[in-house]
């Protein structure tokens, strides 16, 4: 009778453990990811993607707000590896401060990825983002094509972000040589408002601005608040692509000035870093260590032969 019950006994912890190892198995790959902040349409589109593709690939994803701050990002690093993500992936708007929590968090086995905006660090397996240097010689080449020689034009940056540090110096290069006068080194820290007081200010002291390039859409949204409210004849180049950025190209009062935009796809860069991380996590590869996704002119000529398409 007890070689019985002793031989019921394995039989049932046998089957217990096989079924937990079978839960085990089931249960999805963790995976974090920070956005710069989602106030910023751009960084919802990419949530997006983000999203769409976890669901796709079963990853149990985890999207979070880094609200444009080092310390929140670091913080959510550090609790996004204390819930057991296998893999984290931010947006590095400010890459001095996050790179300590960065190299951290891989010193504790978490896989560590970059999209959008990137710091200098050998804990980075792959970062997906905008060839943002190529897109900021784009908006250098709408400076000069919107303006004529002699002019006065001007660029507001971002320089904490990687991004847009390579955007404000890939519009340098197109405008180095050129006959124009260039106002740039400011920074409107992501904020729109910060940026409609630079806008202000280039204006007070050069009123025959004839053209400004803003590192990304809240940049160009402030500017434009200025220009209006100034009279002022400045056309803006945009760079991001949102929604926004269309609508008001294609308006018949805001289309006077924000004329001309750089469009990232923040739905495949979303899409694409779930997809490296995967890939690296299942395989342990990724496609490549830097994935550029370019970016391209829109106007409201190219706006309406995509709509006639």
């Amino acid at each position: 009778m007890k070689k019985k019950i002793l031989a019921g006994l394995m039989a049932a912890a046998l089957a217990t453990g096989a079924l937990s190892t079978a839960a085990f198995a089931e249960e999805p790959m963790k995976m974090g990811f920070i956005v710069g902040s989602f106030e910023h349409v751009f960084y919802n589109l990419i949530a997006d993607g983000i999203k769409e593709k976890a669901d796709e690939l079963g990853i149990e994803a985890t999207v979070l707000d880094a609200e444009l701050d080092a310390n929140i990002a670091s913080d959510k690093i550090q609790n996004l590896s204390a819930d057991g993500n296998v893999a984290i992936a931010l947006a590095c708007n400010d890459a001095a401060g996050v790179k300590p929590a960065i190299e951290n968090a891989d010193k504790e086995g978490v896989k560590m990825f970059t999209f959008d905006c990137t710091t200098d660090s050998e804990a980075i397996n792959c970062f997906v983002g905008t060839d943002n240097y190529e897109g900021g010689k784009l908006g250098g080449q709408e400076l000069l094509r919107l303006t004529e020689d002699g002019d006065t034009v001007a660029i507001i940056g971002y320089p904490t972000a990687s991004s847009c540090l390579d955007r404000e110096n890939g519009a340098l290069e197109a405008l180095e040589g050129a006959d124009r006068t260039v106002l740039s080194g400011y920074n409107y820290e992501g904020d729109a408002n910060k940026a409609q007081e630079i806008m202000e200010n280039i204006l007070t002291s050069n009123p025959d601005v004839a053209a400004v390039f803003c590192v990304g859409d809240p940049a160009a949204s402030g500017a434009l608040a200025s220009i209006k409210a100034n009279a002022s004849e400045c056309k803006i180049i945009g760079f991001d692509g949102n929604p926004e950025a269309k609508e008001a190209i294609l308006s018949e009062d805001n289309g006077k000035w924000w004329v001309s935009e750089i469009s990232q796809d923040p739905n495949q860069i979303g899409t694409r870093i779930v997809e490296e991380m995967y890939s690296f996590m299942t395989e342990g590869t990724v496609s490549d260590e830097v994935v550029y996704i370019a970016p391209y002119i829109i106007t409201a000529e190219t706006l309406a032969e995509e709509a006639a398409e």
